[in-house]
């Protein structure tokens, strides 16, 4: 078999694999890296793309969880596309409560050659600490659509994350 028709075999077989198993399609997207995570992390894939990328148990509850990753030298976590409110207050509610908040523990994985070389845990309440100052800067531009793209995007950077994190890989 030559390389072409490895390759061709191994993309078939790994989205069987994940469609088998629930898991969608590998190839949507990170999806391949939040499946490799989970199964890394112990925690249950989540079986649709939108809301929780996995599911942690802890005493016997299913807890939603926020996976990011990256292939850079150094760890970092980028929220983009993220939806503007018609005011602050509705804008920092939806934070909390709908978009970033709402997932308890927050994953950052960095990988290098196909692989895990590092994961981080954040807890909500530091991940938000330091996005919504960074989103509160963003949002009176994106309301008034002085930009391209209307949505907020904001990064958690290496210095943050290994300052408010827990390094669990």
């Amino acid at each position: 078999m030559n390389p072409e028709q490895e390759f061709q075999e191994l993309y078939e077989r790994m989205y069987l694999l994940c469609q088998e198993n629930g898991w969608g399609d590998p190839f949507s997207y990170a999806r391949s890296r939040e499946i490799y995570m989970a199964n890394a992390l112990g925690h249950k894939v989540a079986t649709t793309y939108s809301g929780a990328d996995a599911y942690e148990v802890i005493d016997g509850e299913r807890i939603p969880v926020e996976y990011k990753s990256t292939i850079c030298d150094k760890i970092n976590a980028t929220y983009n596309g993220i939806s503007v409110q018609d005011t602050w207050e509705e804008q920092e509610q939806y934070i909390r409560e709908e978009k970033i908040g709402k997932y308890p523990h927050h994953y950052y994985a960095r990988f290098s050659n196909g692989e895990i070389v590092e994961v981080w845990k954040l807890e909500s309440s530091k991940v938000l600490d330091i996005l919504l100052p960074k989103i509160k800067k963003q949002y009176p531009n994106k309301k008034k659509g002085n930009s391209k793209d209307p949505r907020i995007g904001v990064t958690i950077s290496t210095k943050q994350i290994k300052k408010n994190g827990e390094r669990i890989r």
